[in-house]
């Protein structure tokens, strides 16, 4: 069954996790993405810390699946020329060099119009192609401090304290989504109409947006965060606490739970389980006390009420739910043999997203993409990779 993205290709100049996040979305619901990489390896190939695995960090195995691998010097002539044949060929190109690399190179927008008129264009950048921060370089924690998040996440362990880091790139990895979504958005627009358009994707616009209540709660209001928060302990003196401030982190026998006590009827049910008329944390974390982690899972379970065991990573990917989901897939790797990696996790009932091969090695499929799409012969492919216009890993 052909993919919905099946008939599009997309070269990826990206690495990193922001880019590489959003052209993986790309590829797993069908796109043909060529990773281009500079002839010494992605930035993101080396680990920032910890081991590599098959020559590669475990980011790089994970963010890189389902695409094929090149790898050119485009400040080499031949290595541009070689670019621009692919883009004739392919709809998409993503590139998340800081602002003006592109330009420089002669791979700007403009100059790839010129070889392809509808070819679509996203510049994925930490503060955007315009606006006085344009220059600065950017990674996930900037673009999350600068929107609020790092402070958001710090007031909610302690307003008095400090700033708390946001786990897990978010800063990365909820604009790659928006921008896998806008390039998405524009393919449509091509096939309404035959024009490509450039797509501008900033991970601060983007960290902003997803800082929608509290942003929006100040633009209502004028109130900033501190103002917000003495009139929310005010109304709580008056009014009693809200039903969202039941539950949250707690401490079992043997490890944590996570309970979110917002569905009256769950709380009901409570109430009559303990036998009270009023709930307060302490009373039911002391009737809980002797409780493993497990049995209090269970325990709010059939009262209804929304709860989690707080796992590792490493006891997720075991949990029968996230199996059950098809979460863990198994996909066979040049160096490491049958590797178990995450699925796509969307179900789509027709043409659904799926992982299907490993992250490439360096250049793996230099020879296929050069002989099989732009005509070269092997006799010509060789010289390439002896000049340094392009370079392989020695099992490609």
């Amino acid at each position: 069954m052909k993919k919905i993205l099946g008939d599009i290709r997309v070269l990826d100049l990206t690495h990193v996790v922001f880019g590489p996040w959003c052209t993986k979305m790309l590829a797993d619901f069908g796109a043909e993405v060529i990773k281009i990489e500079p002839p010494w390896g992605a930035l993101d190939r080396i680990p920032e810390r910890g081991p590599m695995y098959g020559g590669a960090s475990a980011a790089f195995q994970y963010l890189n699946l389902n695409k094929k691998g090149m790898a050119i010097d485009l400040k080499n002539p031949k290595g541009v020329s070689i670019f621009k044949e692919l883009v004739k060929i392919s709809d998409v190109v993503v590139e998340n060099f800081s602002p003006g690399t592109m330009k420089r190179l002669g791979l700007g927008y403009e100059d790839l119009k010129q070889v392809k008129p509808d070819i679509i264009y996203a510049s994925l950048s930490g503060f955007g192609q315009t606006g006085p921060y344009s220059p600065r370089p950017s990674y996930a924690p900037i673009a999350e401090a600068m929107s609020g998040h790092t402070r958001e996440t710090g007031d909610r362990v302690d307003p008095d304290g400090p700033p708390i880091a946001m786990a897990g790139a978010m800063g990365d990895v909820a604009p790659g989504t928006m921008a896998a979504m806008s390039i998405i958005a524009a393919i449509r627009h091509r096939d309404r109409t035959g024009n490509g358009q450039v797509i501008d994707v900033a991970q601060l616009d983007c960290m902003v947006a997803y800082n929608y209540s509290n942003i929006t709660e100040y633009l209502l209001s004028g109130k900033n965060e501190t103002e917000r928060r003495k009139e929310r302990e005010e109304l709580e003196k008056k009014m009693g606490p809200s039903s969202q401030s039941f539950g949250g982190i707690m401490k079992t026998k043997d490890g944590w739970i996570h309970l979110a006590g917002i569905r009256a009827k769950g709380l009901d049910a409570l109430r009559q389980k303990m036998s009270v008329k009023e709930l307060d944390n302490e009373t039911w974390r002391k009737y809980l006390e002797n409780m493993t982690r497990d049995e209090t899972v269970n325990f709010f379970v059939e009262l209804g009420l929304p709860v989690a065991p707080i796992l590792y990573s490493s006891e997720a990917t075991k949990d029968p739910h996230v199996i059950a989901r098809d979460m863990i897939k198994e996909v066979q790797h040049p160096k490491l043999g049958k590797i178990k990696v995450m699925n796509f996790p969307i179900k789509l009932s027709e043409n659904t997203a799926e992982v299907l091969s490993a992250a490439p090695l360096l250049g793996q499929h230099n020879k296929e993409i050069l002989v099989k799409y732009l005509g070269y012969t092997e006799d010509q492919v060789t010289p390439l990779l002896k000049e340094g216009v392009i370079a392989a890993d020695r099992m490609s």
